[in-house]
């Protein structure tokens, strides 16, 4: 599938998010991220790409400042939010300050209903409360959830409570929201409605959005730009468009055409100096 989204027109535009060589340990001794550095420009989707331990939901939990329930640490390098560092500030003052994470697992509330699921976001927001019309705008995009706004979260489907999540986050009027695979356990045909609707609510809203995801073709399909992980490294990064064209990333990365099943890019040299010395 391929969702349309808006060029960037190769116009300069400032960055929301900068994640500058950092390093990030657990129980102070293992090492899972080793001097990874990304940005997310305004207004864009960036795709973090890469198979499981690769550090992807590590890197989110950096940014949100959700490691230390985890017992992990950034040891080394600076992460800045719409240009101030997030070290030192609490995971709650960067939600009011309009960074959202939307974890994997989505995280509802089971006991509590759809509305009240939203009306929970609300004391994310500072000054101004949220009004109808936030409501109403998470309705729009997810229809479904105005049906089941009386119901309990914990009676959605998988995909259902995918919304919601999503919902909350919009609620607290988001600058950049941090999506740790939305795709996880849906339907092929959930999966391209969560995905479509995320991309309408970038073109539409101007939310940035950091995407982690192993369905490396939708990702690419709505993202802009992207970086490739393994190992807790960035591999390659690239335009979306770039990406999902390029050989080796097809090979390596997307399954299309491999010999042998090969998928990892710490393997390309040899596999390249390989098929140079079979032909």
């Amino acid at each position: 599938m391929r969702v349309d989204v808006p060029s960037s027109g190769g116009a300069t535009q400032d960055t929301i998010l900068a994640v500058n060589n950092i390093e990030v340990v657990y129980n102070h001794t293992v090492q899972v991220l080793r001097g990874l550095s990304l940005a997310v420009p305004r207004g864009q989707v960036v795709a973090l790409l890469g198979s499981n331990g690769a550090g992807k939901s590590t890197t989110l939990k950096a940014i949100s400042r959700l490691l230390e329930l985890q017992n992990g640490e950034v040891t080394r390098g600076e992460i800045r939010f719409d240009g101030a560092p997030v070290a030192r500030r609490p995971a709650h003052q960067l939600v009011r300050a309009g960074l959202f994470h939307v974890m994997e697992g989505r995280h509802v509330f089971e006991d509590l209903t759809v509305h009240e699921n939203l009306v929970a976001a609300t004391y994310a927001l500072t000054g101004e409360r949220a009004g109808a019309a936030d409501f109403e705008l998470v309705y729009e995009y997810f229809p479904r959830l105005y049906e089941r706004r009386k119901g309990l979260a914990g009676y959605l489907s998988g995909g259902e409570q995918q919304m919601l999540a999503i919902g909350r986050a919009l609620i607290a009027r988001p600058k950049l929201m941090l999506l740790d695979e939305p795709s996880l356990g849906l339907s092929p045909v959930l999966v391209e409605e969560i995905f479509a609707i995320i991309a309408r609510i970038n073109a539409e809203r101007g939310v940035s959005m950091l995407l982690v995801e192993q369905n490396a073709s939708i990702a690419l399909a709505v993202a802009h730009y992207g970086y490739i992980l393994e190992t807790g490294k960035v591999v390659i990064d690239n335009t979306a468009e770039k990406l999902a064209a390029d050989p080796d990333v097809r090979e390596f990365y997307l399954g299309v055409g491999s010999e042998g099943g090969a998928r990892s890019f710490r393997d390309l040299k040899h596999y390249k100096r390989r098929k140079r010395w079979l032909s």
